[in-house]
């Protein structure tokens, strides 16, 4: 596969599809947050403020995790229907090591995997 700079990621609280420009086909590479349903009733059960806390640290580590995958990128476009990549792009400023990136974020309706592709190589392409 050929390396480029330029990288998509389709996310929100649950889940990032990764996909790196490239002239061939996309492959999409997905990461998981560890704060799912399941956990979130489970911890509700327990406590409410549990809850919270195990929310805030969970989604702490996912935007890390993401933040370390993202570092090589000079290009990134944040998108999907949720929250999440905005909560991301201000980690992403607040870092200096991204202060010389070019983030974009775009607010998109749900997406099968061909659509996110078409998004990001449309995205890419017009550059």
């Amino acid at each position: 596969m050929k390396k480029t700079n330029c990288i998509g990621v389709c996310m929100d609280h649950s889940e990032a599809n990764l996909m790196e420009f490239t002239t061939e086909p996309i492959i999409t590479n997905t990461y998981y947050s560890k704060f799912n349903h399941l956990e979130k009733e489970d911890s509700l059960k327990k406590s409410e403020n549990l809850m919270h806390n195990k929310e805030k640290r969970e989604m702490s580590q996912y935007y890390t995790h993401l933040r370390k995958v993202l570092e090589p990128y000079t290009e990134i476009l944040l998108f999907g229907q949720s929250n999440a990549k905005v909560e991301l792009f201000h980690i992403l400023k607040a870092d200096n090591h991204y202060s010389a990136i070019n983030i974009t974020v775009a607010h998109t309706d749900k997406m099968t995997e061909n659509q996110q592709h078409a998004f990001v190589r449309e995205h890419f392409s017009r550059r």
